[in-house]
């Protein structure tokens, strides 16, 4: 398992449910906002916000809640939010982006550092694991979009650069700068798509043993407890006969 692929986003993480839903739908509206405020409050007219209203949409949020986060940045008295990137290592020598959006830098970086520290892990500076890491789209459907060779040859077709799936679903990677051509193309063949984004795609993986996977978990949870945090990115490798003992 790697840490891009089934654990790629903490909002798919299971367990706790009814927390972890609250604080996933929380982030996900944080998004649409921010989305809607930089650009034009139209999903046709503004990519992020489309790709936004399409996550939230494969999440389940209420569609009156997708429309109060669209109109909050319309009536101008939506927060200032600050997109920041964290960067550091994790147990077992696991290298973690951080993604963060926040109205308050310091709030936001004592509570990132915090949860690091207290799980076996450290924050470096700007540029300390990002250039081991790829700035790609990452496009993500679910198994039911189709097989593995249906989305491969729609993927080739739209100008993808590569395709990752398995049993969780269909994973369609991008250069920077196509993800949203790349992802209108595969919409036509595929329909709408769980996400797209910008991600942080890890040029090597690094195995993670089980002591370490059990403390790197429950970093991952604590940034996951943090509203501010949007997403955590990692190039952690975890077995399956190790995720079987972790449950």
């Amino acid at each position: 398992m790697a840490g891009h692929s089934k654990y790629k986003n903490i909002m798919y993480r299971k367990g706790a449910q009814d927390k972890k839903r609250s604080s996933a739908f929380s982030k996900l509206s944080r998004e649409i906002t921010v989305a809607a405020k930089m650009g034009l409050p139209d999903v046709d007219m503004n990519p992020r916000l489309r790709a936004a209203v399409n996550a939230a949409k494969a999440a389940s949020l209420p569609k009156e809640n997708i429309q109060r986060s669209i109109d909050k940045a319309s009536r101008g008295d939506a927060e200032n939010y600050e997109e920041i990137r964290y960067e550091g290592f994790g147990p077992g020598g696991v290298s973690l982006i951080i993604e963060a959006l926040t109205d308050n830098r310091n709030r936001t970086a004592t509570n990132v550092r915090v949860a690091v520290g207290k799980n076996g892990g450290n924050l470096g500076a700007g540029g300390s694991v990002s250039h081991a890491f790829d700035r790609v789209g990452l496009i993500s459907y679910p198994a039911s979009a189709g097989d593995a060779d249906t989305v491969f040859e729609a993927a080739l077709e739209a100008g993808a650069e590569d395709v990752s799936s398995s049993e969780d679903g269909h994973e369609v990677w991008t250069a920077q700068g196509d993800l949203h051509e790349v992802a209108k193309a595969l919409e036509a063949k595929l329909g709408e798509a769980e996400g797209a984004k910008l991600a942080w795609r890890p040029q090597v993986m690094v195995a993670v043993e089980a002591d370490d996977a059990a403390t790197l978990f429950k970093l991952i949870d604590a940034l996951d407890e943090d509203d501010d945090v949007q997403t955590v990115w990692g190039n952690y490798e975890i077995s399956d006969e190790i995720m079987e003992t972790l449950g």
